[in-house]
């Protein structure tokens, strides 16, 4: 039997300290800092809980996710591609430095660009005919 992505990765503790530091750097960066200004600090908690959730829950773990699919989490905010590709640059950069081996980092990747599509928007809301 094959362990689960959860559990390659460290399980609960791991996946939270991945995704606290990964909020952090998104939080810092000049191209998406807009996605997280005027926000609360207790929305910032809630959104980083929901994230957590939401890995452990997607990569076998026992956590449940009780949020919105990522599609209707996303809808509205204009994440474009170099929005997503900037996310990406910090999310390897988030893997490397807590040495995730080469398989896990593969498959966290594989798993992030299964999203792509559902936070993307192509055309801002109202803009669709």
């Amino acid at each position: 039997m094959t362990d689960t992505l959860y559990t390659r990765l460290g399980g609960y503790d791991a996946i939270a300290a991945v995704s606290k530091s990964l909020v952090g750097r998104l939080q810092k960066d000049s191209r998406l800092e807009k996605f997280w200004m005027n926000r609360g600090a207790d929305g910032i908690a809630r959104e980083l809980q929901f994230l957590i959730d939401y890995l452990c829950s997607s990569a076998g773990g026992p956590i449940y996710y009780k949020g919105r699919d990522m599609k209707r989490a996303h809808i509205g905010m204009q994440i474009d591609q170099e929005d997503w590709s900037t996310m990406v640059k910090h999310l390897e950069a988030t893997l490397d430095e807590f040495s995730v081996p080469e398989t896990e980092r593969k498959d966290v990747l594989g798993f992030v660009d299964t999203l792509r599509d559902d936070i993307i928007e192509s055309m801002p809301i109202g803009m669709a005919s």
